[in-house]
């Protein structure tokens, strides 16, 4: 197990993120869930102060801060997509109920996470041997909100 978790900062909705979060992703399941013993900053006793969870192997917390504080895109979360399917499903569950769009695979969830929803595909067509056709390929992402492998594909093969 590593040393460094990753601690995210919630006002209330620790737990309502963890479940989220380990409902998308295989090897994924809420560790621990400790309760406030006193009423304080993290809320009344009884309620969630923090979330131990694992997501697809990295272990994470959620703390219930008891003030909200707003992420930026300076710390993200990547997750590697086999296919168009899986970017489409992560894409969909983690902009629903409030979530937004940004550039080249980015987005925030409707806690305010940032995430890149990438392709595993994508460095093969920004880095591949054909530097005019990786040119190509990255012209194409940066116009992209949710990256299309296919469109990827094409733009990197001049088509």
């Amino acid at each position: 197990m590593s040393k460094v978790m990753p601690c995210l900062w919630f006002n209330g909705e620790a737990e309502e993120a963890a479940n989220l979060y380990v409902s998308l992703l295989p090897d994924s399941k809420i560790e621990v869930v400790q309760r406030n013993t006193v009423d304080g900053p993290g809320g009344k006793a009884g309620t969630v102060l923090v979330v131990e969870f694992t997501l697809a192997g990295q272990r994470f917390m959620a703390l219930n801060g008891g003030m909200k504080v707003e992420y930026t895109h300076a710390v993200s979360f990547k997750i590697d997509c086999a296919d168009q399917a899986e970017v489409d499903r992560l894409w969909e569950a983690l902009l629903a109920d409030g979530g937004k769009a940004s550039r080249c695979g980015w987005l925030s969830d409707r806690f305010g996470v940032s995430w890149q929803i990438v392709p595993t595909a994508l460095p093969k067509y920004l880095g591949g041997a054909d530097r005019a056709g990786a040119a190509r390929a990255m012209q194409a992402m940066l116009g992209m909100v949710k990256l299309d492998i296919a469109g990827l594909k094409k733009a990197y093969e001049g088509g």
